[in-house]
């Protein structure tokens, strides 16, 4: 663990690292690569899922040398719990059309699969050329639709992370690192 993260746990004693920042970046890095290489001839629209996979994607699309653009959606299923209620719904739509483009879908956590299928059903309909998604966390054992994924950072365990964009009730987005919250299930 870097000072930084030691740092930071000092402030927070219910929190325990699971993912440090050092190892966070350097899987975006190699994320990056790995998507550069395969939209080399045609420069993605990375599609983010807001809030969660805002400090990702700003990460993730610095690592990616290609003309990307980027846009957002805001979807919600998990309100001020967490786990998922199971009621999908949309909050902010894209700014720009799809059809034609090729989209990759950056987001946070992959969980139950009941937002990214939700999403991805709407997204098909608008006719890109390729659709496909990245997700920083996969979380197998709550799965409840499956998708298929073109890039994943790390697979983690049944426990209610936060950090790095991910929240509970608003708080922790801001850490370096994914944590694990002691006292949520």
């Amino acid at each position: 663990m870097n000072p930084t993260d030691a740092a930071w746990l000092k402030r927070f004693p219910e929190l325990e690292i699971l993912i440090t920042s050092d190892t966070l970046q350097a899987r975006v890095r190699a994320l990056g690569e790995q998507i550069t290489h395969d939209y080399r001839d045609h420069p993605p629209l990375l599609v983010g899922v807001l809030k969660g996979s805002l400090v990702f994607l700003a990460d993730l699309m610095r690592a990616i040398p290609l003309p990307v653009a980027y846009d957002f959606v805001a979807i919600s299923s998990y309100g001020a719990e967490t786990h998922s209620t199971g009621q999908v719904r949309l909050l902010k739509d894209l700014d720009s059309p799809i059809r034609d483009r090729h989209v990759l879908v950056v987001e946070d956590i992959y969980d139950t699969g009941l937002t990214l299928s939700y999403l991805l059903g709407q997204l098909r309909q608008r006719e890109p050329a390729s659709l496909r998604v990245c997700t920083l966390l996969s979380k197998p054992a709550r799965r409840q639709a499956e998708i298929e994924l073109a890039y994943c950072g790390f697979e983690i365990p049944d426990r209610f992370v936060v950090g790095y964009g991910l929240d509970y009730a608003e708080r922790y987005r801001n850490l370096p690192f994914i944590a694990v919250l002691h006292g949520q299930s």
